[in-house]
């Protein structure tokens, strides 16, 4: 099976003044379809810069980074926005949401980026938060909602155009060891039900070790342990 995502031998050189730092050190790391990764290791090891790459926020200085073995070096601008759009989806340790809006508005709105129209956008986004176990709180805006509430909804908006892959960086951070452990149990049955690959960026060592396929340390920029 090849992977859906990997990163080929990927540098990243950040110029401070006359200084230059190495975020990422020659970081090879291939994900497999439906597989659930959780990447591990101090902060300033390189953990979010990774996933920004694989992400296509951001590009490397060397290396190349493979979606379904093409590169996203050679995109344009426009079909890397339809990368970030469609094929994966990102969420966050801060959710993101826009707070004038209630859930099913924040959901509907990456519907319209991807292209739905109006009563499909209300059908999808409905059943989108009802998957992540939200559909009584349709109406509720950001600052009536949990932190918990608030993350699933950030959840259903990642997928709401059917990426193949979730990238999610530090998406417990916010939430107490209860919360973040019903997360993460909805995002490992997601991989199960809905065929979808996860890459899960966490500091919690039991939550990786409870619900990940594999643990990938990364110390100084350099991948340590796959």
């Amino acid at each position: 099976m090849s992977a859906i995502l990997e990163a080929r031998d990927v540098s990243k050189i950040y110029e401070m003044g006359a200084t230059k730092v190495a975020a990422l050190d020659h970081v090879s790391l291939a994900i497999e379809p439906r597989e659930f990764v959780a990447i591990q290791g101090t902060s300033g090891s390189g953990k979010s810069t990774l996933l920004n790459m694989l992400g296509g926020l951001d590009h490397p200085s060397s290396g190349e980074i493979f979606f379904n073995s093409t590169p996203l070096s050679p995109l344009s601008k426009k079909e890397m926005a339809r990368y970030r759009r469609r094929s994966v989806g990102m969420i966050f340790q801060n959710f993101n949401l826009l707070p004038t809006m209630t859930a099913r508005e924040n959901v509907s709105l990456a519907l319209a980026f991807g292209g739905q129209r109006g009563q499909q956008r209300k059908a999808r986004s409905r059943e989108l938060l009802a998957r992540v176990g939200l559909g009584d709180r349709l109406e509720h805006r950001p600052s009536e909602l949990s932190g918990g509430e608030q993350q699933r909804v950030a959840i259903a908006r990642a997928l709401a155009n059917n990426p193949k892959v979730l990238l999610a960086d530090e998406p417990t951070g916010n939430l107490d060891s209860i919360r973040a452990r019903e997360l993460l149990s909805l995002l490992r049955e997601m991989v199960s039900k809905d065929a979808l690959t996860i890459l899960l960026v966490t500091h919690e060592h039991e939550l990786a070790n409870s619900f990940a396929d594999r643990i990938v340390l990364m110390k100084d920029g350099k991948v340590v342990q796959l």
